[in-house]
């Protein structure tokens, strides 16, 4: 587990437990629905944060027999739990608290305290989204932001950078939807807030589950990866083709490959495994994620037969 994913997590996590405890207080005070649902935002992110540090502690256990390449994907499925999350006990319930407002609309006590709540809130959801975004950039280097959105293969710092987008984004349309409810007289409009913010979460927890279902499935690994590969191998003096590679991303930091080689004639059998391991070490001096390099010696005429029946 990295420092940065730790800080990224561990700083969401105190923000979001404080900023609930505020808006429950709040939302007792004023009677307001957006202020409730925001809370229960709060404690659902709250809870995502512990189920995400839990999933990066049981994906650096180490390989065993039972799983022979690791327990990487145990912070996939556990990501993918967070995105469910965020929309049954987020989205579902601040649409069910916003339709119930409407329906039977309160007036609003002490408005002054929801906007000092919500000021304090996007104090606090602004240093963590700024923690988050800071590590997101360093990770996504050249990319733009959804590009390497969809090529990561560590769920946890754009998953964090999701929820407080999200929770930054609820937290406005909750301060607006209170300020006009209040300065209009019209309480209906605090429920509206919290179906909009319901919407809101809904809309980050489908993409959230898209992209975690596709790393929990398998991925391949990022494809400059996969050209590093091939380019070792080719440049070996015992290697006269290097016909294809096929990789899988287990875990954010583990992939296993298999590579297709077409050895020079006449070579021995001891200086086909001596070139496989010469191979096999200088790959991962370049990629030390690979947990497992496999190696298939055939042409490249069969290779493109292989794989022109997997596409079939």
């Amino acid at each position: 587990m990295s420092d940065s994913n730790k800080i990224v997590v561990y700083a969401a996590l105190l923000g979001n437990l404080a900023i609930a405890c505020v808006k429950f207080i709040a939302a007792y005070i004023t009677n307001s629905s957006a202020m409730l649902s925001e809370a229960v935002h709060s404690v659902v992110d709250t809870l995502n944060e512990v189920l995400l540090l839990y999933g990066l502690k049981k994906s650096q256990q180490p390989a065993n027999h039972r799983h022979p390449f690791g327990y990487g994907r145990e912070l996939y499925f556990w990501a993918f739990i967070v995105a469910l999350l965020v929309f049954a006990l987020g989205a579902v319930v601040s649409i069910y608290q916003g339709i119930q407002h409407i329906q039977q609309p309160e007036e609003m006590k002490s408005p002054l305290v929801n906007y000092v709540v919500l000021g304090f809130a996007i104090l606090c959801e602004g240093a963590s989204w700024f923690v988050a975004l800071k590590s997101f950039k360093k990770m996504k280097g050249d990319m733009g932001y959804f590009e390497a959105f969809r090529r990561s293969k560590d769920p946890t710092t754009f998953t964090v950078l999701f929820e407080d987008t999200a929770a930054l984004i609820g937290l406005l349309i909750a301060l607006i939807g209170i300020f006009c409810a209040h300065q209009f007289n019209m309480p209906v409009l605090d429920g509206v807030a919290s179906i909009l913010i319901g919407v809101v979460l809904a809309i980050s927890a489908l993409l959230l589950a898209r992209e975690t279902k596709g790393l929990l499935l398998g991925e391949t690994a990022d494809p400059q990866l996969r050209h590093n590969i091939l380019k070792v191998a080719q440049d070996d003096p015992a290697v006269y083709s290097a016909n294809g590679v096929l990789t899988e991303q287990m875990g954010a930091h583990q992939v296993i490959a298999s590579l297709s080689l077409e050895f020079k004639d006449n070579l021995t059998s001891d200086e086909i495994e001596t070139c496989v391991n010469r191979i096999e070490t200088k790959i991962r001096s370049i990629h030390p994620e690979i947990v497992a390099l496999f190696v298939k010696p055939q042409t490249k005429l069969v290779w493109l037969e292989r794989m022109k029946g997997r596409l079939e």
